[in-house]
């Protein structure tokens, strides 16, 4: 059932992705317009539209918000059972073909391991993270972070979870490695994956505590970054419908979790 759900997820976001999704509307609207149906004319006006106006203008802003403040910015308790990271930062192919860590835009999940280990020194501290990838499951991300941390002297503490595909699996893997019982967890990740990423973990009886990063929103209301903007509204749409599919899918017991949840 989890490779169902994992190969579904894949062909439907190969679809959905707001940049696919507009291309498949303007090329529909100009076979519409070219076939003479004048509807055609109008999707691929409002479709090229909404490309110029996001080229312009930072849609996913309003998106992303409300998951990265979702959970308040606090310092981390003095105390915790360990920590867990989630993958997701790193490139595993290109780190594979060049024999050297590379890092994607949410390298700071990696790059803020040192200090944790430096503030928690005698906990175990979990990396989580196999390939997303839909054809090719050679290479593993949490492999990549272990190389990193390996050539920094710090690989001994490092316990590598590398078969889990998403961010259910990385709580359920994750919990054959340590014990989900011992505590509280340090859980961290990007500040727009953080509320569904808190509420799987809680879900398969993690106590986690969350400490985000990457934070993507720097509140510009006006940003002539087509790039970046589609970036940024991609994550927040597939974030977003992650959410929704997680809580359908019976992953998560809300839709977004309890800021605070009864101990």
């Amino acid at each position: 059932m989890q490779d169902l759900f994992f190969y579904l997820s894949k062909i439907f976001w190969a679809l959905a992705s707001p940049d696919h999704f507009l291309l498949l509307l303007v090329l529909l609207g100009l076979l519409l317009a070219w076939a003479g149906r004048r509807c055609g004319l109008w999707l691929s006006t409002f479709s090229m539209g909404f490309l110029l106006f996001a080229a312009i203008y930072p849609v996913g802003n309003f998106l992303l918000s409300p998951l990265e403040n979702y959970f308040a910015h606090v310092e981390p308790p003095d105390q915790v059972a360990g920590v867990i990271v989630l993958g997701g930062a790193e490139e595993a192919t290109l780190s594979a073909v060049h024999r050297q860590p590379h890092m994607n835009s949410a390298a700071e999940r990696v790059m803020v391991i040192p200090e944790l280990m430096q503030r928690y020194p005698d906990v175990p501290v979990v990396i989580t993270g196999g390939s997303s990838s839909i054809i090719d499951q050679t290479y593993r991300g949490a492999d990549v972070v272990e190389q990193w941390l390996e050539s920094l002297g710090l690989g001994s503490r490092l316990i590598v979870e590398r078969e889990s595909r998403n961010t259910f699996e990385n709580a359920i893997y994750s919990a054959d490695k340590v014990d989900p019982s011992a505590g509280q967890w340090l859980l961290v990740t990007s500040a727009f994956h953080m509320p569904r990423s808190v509420a799987v973990f809680r879900k398969q009886g993690w106590d986690v505590v969350p400490y985000a990063v990457d934070y993507r929103i720097s509140g510009d209301r006006l940003s002539v970054q087509f790039w970046r903007n589609m970036r940024d509204l991609t994550t927040a749409v597939r974030e977003w419908i992650g959410i929704i599919a997680y809580y359908l899918t019976d992953k998560t017991d809300q839709l977004l979790p309890d800021r605070k949840p009864e101990r």
